[in-house]
């Protein structure tokens, strides 16, 4: 195994670990989300649901806040653990607020229960991104 594999295991990791804490009492789908910023640290976050459905907070939201409130600007890479077979993109809102935090060439790490990973640039996800 490579670094870069060791790297993005350890995202991984750091995503199923977050996964498990989140709050998803209707869906039962749960979320979990490891960055890396631009100052070496690992930031995460897991989806929390609310009764009144819209007021549900994404993964990448969640892990994006814990970034900012770590002080960090700049998002080098982000990994988003589904809870299934299945890989879980980002929904429209959390490009966009991926992409306020990122470059086009940042890297979205999406990945299985199982382990699986496909990766793509922000540019590949959200090519017509809404930018100053």
């Amino acid at each position: 195994m490579n670094k870069q594999q060791t790297d993005l295991q350890s995202l991984f990791n750091a995503a199923l670990d977050v996964q498990a804490k989140a709050h998803a009492p209707y869906s039962d789908y749960r979320v979990g989300s490891a960055l890396v910023a631009e100052d070496g640290n690992t930031y995460t976050g897991c989806n929390v649901e609310n009764v009144s459905f819209p007021l549900g907070q994404c993964a990448e939201g969640n892990a994006l806040a814990a970034m900012v409130a770590g002080g960090a600007r700049q998002v080098k890479e982000i990994l988003i653990a589904s809870p299934n077979e299945h890989f879980c993109s980002p929904c429209g809102g959390c490009r966009q607020r991926i992409f306020e935090f990122a470059s086009k060439d940042t890297l979205v790490h999406m990945a299985t229960s199982e382990g699986e990973i496909k990766t793509l640039s922000m540019n590949e996800i959200l090519p017509f991104a809404f930018d100053q």
